[in-house]
């Protein structure tokens, strides 16, 4: 007997086990914050169906039979015993209410991302390959509102509208990621948050930037985005690691 036998929410198995190690491997990188921070992940065609993390559990102890089904059109949804974190439902129900492209979502507080969202100009220059990966593919929000609920939710959701746009940098807040696949957002959340490392620690040594022309960083992120499987093969190698540790991510 399988240990998805085992458990409750066996639904869309392949995927709930992806996010969780999502939710693992951002733990063990040290960029979740507390039991704050969410991953989302449609499961419908319009995205209004929706896997989440449980209110204020921990990314380093969530399973794929933890994660909850959320529907983000049932008014409902925080009445319930199961009901998300208003912060979680308010920021990830307005995203998968009104951008059915942004498949999976992922937000956290994590120090570099977080601390470039602090800067006067919060945009991130191409200045190296990581950091170009990004060039003219961030949206910024520059009128943080304070906590996400509903309204501040679907003011962020709206700035989401341009699909070639996949990071959200919220000024004075932290980072929202989005993609097609587990996988993909996880990996472009891992390399974001590695370029805005290499720029405020560039920053720090009070030297000038060596800025990359327009044309290049445009050519090097378009080769990035056609780079073959490189977000799968992340993401199955974090499994493999997990699976060798023997990790209960996956029950």
């Amino acid at each position: 007997m399988s240990v998805t036998d085992l458990r409750p929410n066996m639904e869309h198995w392949p995927e709930r086990v992806d996010l969780a190690a999502a939710f693992r491997w951002t733990a063990r990188l040290d960029m979740h914050e507390g039991v704050a921070n969410h991953f989302s992940l449609a499961l419908n065609e319009d995205g209004t169906r929706f896997l989440m993390n449980p209110n204020q559990m921990h990314f380093s102890r969530i399973r794929a039979s933890d994660l909850i089904l959320v529907d983000a059109n049932d008014p409902e949804t925080l009445t319930g015993p199961n009901a998300p974190d208003p912060t979680a439902w308010g920021l990830h129900g307005g995203l998968h209410r009104h951008c059915p492209h942004a498949r999976c979502a992922m937000h956290v507080h994590s120090i570099f991302a977080t601390v470039l969202a602090t800067l006067q100009n919060p945009e991130l220059p191409p200045i190296d390959q990581n950091c170009a990966t990004f060039f003219n593919r961030c949206a910024v929000d520059s009128d943080y509102g304070g906590l996400a609920f509903e309204e501040e939710g679907e003011r962020c959701a709206g700035l989401l509208d341009d699909p070639r746009k996949k990071v959200l940098i919220m000024g004075n807040h932290g980072v929202m990621v989005i993609g097609d696949t587990v996988a993909e957002t996880f990996n472009r959340l891992y390399y974001f948050e590695r370029a805005a490392e290499t720029y405020i620690r560039a920053l720090q040594t009070g030297q000038p930037l060596k800025v990359l022309p327009d044309a290049i960083a445009e050519k090097t992120a378009q080769e990035l985005e056609d780079y073959p499987e490189q977000d799968v093969r992340h993401l199955a190698e974090l499994k493999a690691i997990l699976d060798s540790e023997d990790s209960d991510y996956a029950s």
